[in-house]
């Protein structure tokens, strides 16, 4: 069976943070902003590691999702997944992900950001999968709620296994940059630290891509 290669996205495969960017591009500053200060306290609360980071995320997307066109919304997910490709990526992680593609292993994201421009960005960089946060649509509408809950911590290794068959009996690379990956590291025959964390482990097999 096929290695999995399993890449968080915010902060792994990017630099930083594209989710408040696309709310950003989509809502504009000012509600952005009116809606976040309305939430600030369980906002600083979840960010320390004290609230609830899923519900606070809830919160947020009900204010200043709901009711938004998805045709709107694609059309700003794609130009937003375009300047993303273009001044976002970590080129080192890009090299990892043509290592392990030229390995035959296959590939997949496995985030908390959004669907509507991970699913445009995954298959861009010629990930086999992709596995996200993914929003609710109703009557070409979105409802400000996610389909299956954010896709984060243990979400992210429970979805993993739900999508990849035997995924136990496989060999998992995985790689990620936050706690919100821990799970998923734990999972891994070769979980990688990304960023300025130390990486967890070595290139055991293969030539190194670095």
């Amino acid at each position: 069976m096929k290695p999995i290669a399993a890449f968080d996205f915010d902060g792994t495969i990017t630099y930083r943070d594209t989710l408040l960017g696309f709310l950003r591009e989509l809502v504009g500053d000012g509600p952005l902003l009116a809606a976040a200060l309305t939430d600030l306290p369980r906002m600083v609360l979840s960010a320390t590691g004290k609230g609830d980071r899923d519900a606070a995320k809830a919160r947020l997307f009900r204010k200043v999702l709901r009711g938004r066109d998805i045709n709107q919304v694609q059309q700003v997910a794609g130009a937003h997944a375009d300047r993303v490709l273009a001044t976002e990526l970590r080129p080192d992680v890009e090299k990892r992900i043509e290592w392990h593609r030229d390995l035959g292993h296959e590939l997949v994201i496995v985030s908390a950001s959004l669907d509507v421009y991970l699913d445009i960005i995954g298959p861009r960089l010629g990930f086999d999968s992709v596995i996200c946060t993914k929003l609710e649509i109703s009557d070409g509408k979105l409802t400000g709620e996610v389909v299956g809950g954010n896709c984060r911590a243990a979400m992210k290794v429970a979805r993993l296994r739900a999508a990849v068959p035997s995924f136990d009996e496989r060999e998992v690379w995985a790689y990620g940059d936050s706690a919100g990956d821990n799970e998923l590291l734990a999972a891994a025959t070769h979980p990688h630290r990304v960023g300025g964390r130390t990486i967890l482990t070595t290139i055991p097999v293969g030539p190194d891509p670095n």
